[in-house]
């Protein structure tokens, strides 16, 4: 796993760090005129590290972007790759398929929560928001209540940056340049509540009763015109926010009383990151629709899918064979190398056990992450499985700088994490091991303390 660094990359690599120009690449989620004032260049990357392109190895805390599930350069999973770009690099995906495709399908609804039997594949998690979001409201069309076009998401939520994951989300700085967004979208209350759930390991103990916000929603809108509701099961991109114990049972009942579909996003969730393969299984609760995308392929190549009940399928399955039954759809859709590496990537986490390596994990990993109650500025720390948040007080005047202050400490130490407002996130590879957690733990104290 641990192969020694190619000299002769690294040299390539730092010489093209040096010597390239960067005006042109505007960056996604980036502060841009911070960064190419003192850019951070990856120039490789093996099992749990980055290297950079001076050659400074960088221990992966967040995954990658929280997709990196089976850890980095995979043999399987690359060879996968190589082989299907040597044998097909393209299959139409309207009217067309491959075998490939259809074997992951089957692969993936194998470890789905029960009855989560048919799988549309795409390219990203945001879309596969927008994929669920449209076969929720066409849905209820097909079955003759095309009055439910209303979409209910919840604050502080996060579901991609098209422009229904953006409506149905609740992080302001996604929404605020882009106008009013989609219409008929409401929004739950969030569940974050430090003043009685503060450093809970796991699931907080209060707040189940938030979920009945949702009947507040119903009684202002009438249950008739609304299709779904769409929640992250761990809000991971606004900060770790792990769900109430209940919260989703309830979640669950209402939508049932009131019919209603229940998505779940596991973009992040998904593969393992909670010690299942979904989280749904994790919490006990099963939705009607599931998006993924990230853990998929092990973030080797783009893929997402949506997952749904087979009920929801078949409503579809009804008028003349030769007419289509969902008008939607991606050029991309099963690209034959991201079915390749899905493929390779389930054999990964079966081969190995990561799929449930969180919950052997999770306990040696809350002990750590909760070792840093008590740092300089830390108000909250939250964990489930192998995804950790650790938020801190902001300075006066200066939103999300303590964060990203201990960012970039963390990147000069050898250590990569993530920060979102003024919240350090932490998602390893799966892979992990008690010295990596250790080394993440005590580098991000020793930044913590710094950042005082």
């Amino acid at each position: 796993m641990n192969k020694a660094i190619d000299p002769a990359l690294m040299q390539a690599a730092e010489a093209a760090g040096s010597s390239f120009k960067m005006d042109a690449h505007w960056m996604p989620f980036t502060a841009n005129r911070q960064f190419k004032k003192a850019p951070r260049l990856l120039a490789k990357a093996e099992g749990m590290h980055y290297w950079d392109v001076k050659g400074r190895k960088v221990l992966d805390g967040v995954a990658g972007l929280w997709c990196v599930n089976a850890g980095h350069n995979r043999p399987r999973i690359v060879k996968a790759i190589q082989a299907q770009a040597a044998e097909m690099d393209f299959a139409p995906p309207f009217q067309m398929g491959h075998p490939l495709a259809f074997e992951l399908a089957e692969r993936v609804a194998a470890i789905a929560p029960a009855g989560l039997n048919r799988v549309f594949f795409t390219n990203s998690g945001s879309e596969s928001v927008e994929t669920a979001l449209k076969m929720a409201i066409a849905y209820h069309r097909v079955r003759g209540e095309g009055a439910r076009t209303r979409l209910i998401g919840r604050e502080r939520g996060y579901h991609g940056v098209n422009f229904g994951g953006i409506s149905v989300g609740g992080i302001v700085a996604n929404r605020k340049h882009f106008g009013t967004l989609l219409a008929g979208v409401d929004h739950l209350r969030h569940t974050h509540d430090p003043a009685r759930n503060a450093f809970s390991r796991g699931q907080p103990a209060l707040g189940a009763e938030l979920a009945d916000d949702l009947e507040r929603l119903v009684a202002l809108h009438d249950a008739s015109t609304i299709a779904a509701v769409i929640v992250e099961p761990v809000a991971g991109s606004t900060g770790v926010l792990v769900p109430p114990q209940g919260y989703l049972q309830r979640l669950r009942e209402i939508c049932d009383r009131h019919g209603i579909l229940l998505i779940f996003d596991e973009v992040i969730t998904g593969f393992g990151r909670t010690g299942s393969p979904f989280a749904a299984q994790t919490f006990g609760v099963t939705p009607d629709l599931i998006t993924c995308a990230k853990g998929l392929t092990s973030g080797t190549v783009p893929m997402g899918a949506v997952l749904a009940k087979q009920a929801i399928h078949d409503t579809f399955m009804n008028g003349p064979e030769h007419l289509i039954e969902f008008f939607h759809g991606y050029t991309y859709s099963a690209h034959p190398l991201a079915c390749a590496a899905g493929i390779a990537t389930l054999e990964t986490y079966a081969d190995e056990g990561l799929l449930s390596r969180a919950r052997e994990l999770e306990g040696t990993f809350a002990d750590a992450v909760h070792s840093l109650k008590g740092e300089p500025n830390v108000i909250d720390i939250r964990n489930v499985g192998l995804v950790g948040g650790i938020e801190l007080a902001p300075i006066a005047g200066q939103p999300t700088k303590r964060a990203f202050d201990i960012f970039l400490d963390c990147w000069d130490k050898g250590l990569l994490v993530r920060t979102t407002g003024d919240i350090v996130a932490l998602s390893p590879p799966l892979i992990v091991e008690k010295n990596h957690i250790d080394q993440i733990v005590e580098t991000l104290r020793g930044a913590i303390r710094r950042a005082a």
